[in-house]
């Protein structure tokens, strides 16, 4: 039997949507790298959430890996590092990208997924015997975080004063953006991140997108040359409409980029919930789309001939922590039978 996959949130191809974007234009021809009408649509669309006072830049790639790599690069000079958390997606999961455009990766402990305004000042600290050391210049944060945890308004805050009392960048990865901003758990706005952060990216990719992530470049200073970066990073598509196309589709008219979210939200939600009524426990709380529950090992094995998740690491003897990502495609059908299927193992 071909499992259900609770893996990712990119097992599932683009929304129909979106789809019939990319065909309805098919025919219909555009400039190249970008400069078709798509991407200055969908540019539009997106500053339209990020307030009047917006005056930076808004760039289409292809991957969130590409987005990091272009957006911290194009920040730093090569003395200078990055700091993030130990559980941050530059550190485990880019296979050492960032350091392989000549920048350290400066790291600290992880609070429930995020990174502190007290972590940032112990790492300038101890990051601060020039011209010896590595420079701090960049904080990276994820927003939603790794484990899916949600940055409040206040929270960013405090990073953003801090990072312009020290002289900082402070950069947001948003490869789960839209989940974090329709977590009933948050409460900034793309506006609010605009403000506070110099740049960040919105995830397509993630989001019912078949590829693609929105760079918004909010430094002004940053922002100049920027299209330099993405092309000598290998970002920048001659068919670039391909992304301008899915990301007008995600913030037009019927505003999928929230919907999608939410749908997968409450997924989780649901997910999440029947666990805990199947007599299952959560590693944390559930914010966005990542559920982290602790499972018994048994019981994995068996839900493993339905269903694919990662087991994330050890728990206590005999248990697990497993994670489970709904998406903007999740049936609802077969979060009820994973429950079924575990309260009938527990």
């Amino acid at each position: 039997m071909r499992q259900y996959h609770f893996l990712d949130d990119y097992s599932e191809g683009a929304h129909p949507e979106i789809l019939n974007a990319l065909s309805a234009s098919n025919l219909v021809q555009q400039s190249a790298y970008g400069a078709d009408d798509y991407s200055a649509a969908a540019s539009s669309l997106i500053a339209a959430q990020l307030g009047p006072d917006f005056v930076g830049e808004i760039h289409f790639v292809a991957s969130g890996t590409m987005a990091n790599i272009i957006c911290i690069a194009s920040c730093l000079r090569p003395h200078e590092a990055v700091i993030a958390v130990e559980s941050g997606h530059i550190v485990a999961r880019e296979a050492g990208a960032i350091e392989a455009t000549g920048h350290k990766l400066i790291t600290v402990p992880a609070v429930n997924g995020k990174i502190t305004p007290a972590q940032i000042e112990k790492a300038l600290q101890a990051n601060a015997h020039f011209p010896h050391m590595a420079k701090p210049k960049l904080v990276y944060l994820s927003n939603a975080t790794e484990t899916g945890t949600v940055y409040t308004l206040e929270e960013l805050q405090a990073l953003s004063a801090l990072a312009k009392a020290r002289g900082l960048y402070l950069f947001m990865d948003g490869a789960r953006l839209g989940a974090a901003l329709a977590s009933p758990h948050n409460d900034a706005t793309l506006q609010d991140i605009a403000t506070l952060v110099d740049l960040f990216w919105i995830g397509g990719t993630k989001l019912g997108a078949l590829l693609g992530e929105a760079i918004v470049v909010s430094n002004p200073a940053l922002a100049q040359d920027f299209a330099f970066h993405i092309k000598q990073r290998g970002g920048m598509l001659a068919k670039g409409r391909v992304l301008g196309i899915q990301f007008q589709a995600l913030f037009g008219e019927r505003q999928w980029f929230t919907a999608l979210a939410t749908h997968a939200n409450q997924m989780a939600a649901r997910l999440s919930a029947g666990i805990v009524a199947a007599g299952g426990r959560l590693a944390s709380e559930t914010e966005t789309n990542q559920v982290f529950a602790i499972v018994p090992d048994a019981a994995i094995t068996a839900l493993q001939q339905s269903f694919a998740f990662y087991v994330w690491g050890p728990a206590e003897a005999g248990h697990s922590v497993v994670r489970l990502v709904t998406s903007w495609a999740t049936d609802a059908d077969q979060v009820e039978a994973f429950i079924a299927q575990l309260t009938g193992l527990l």
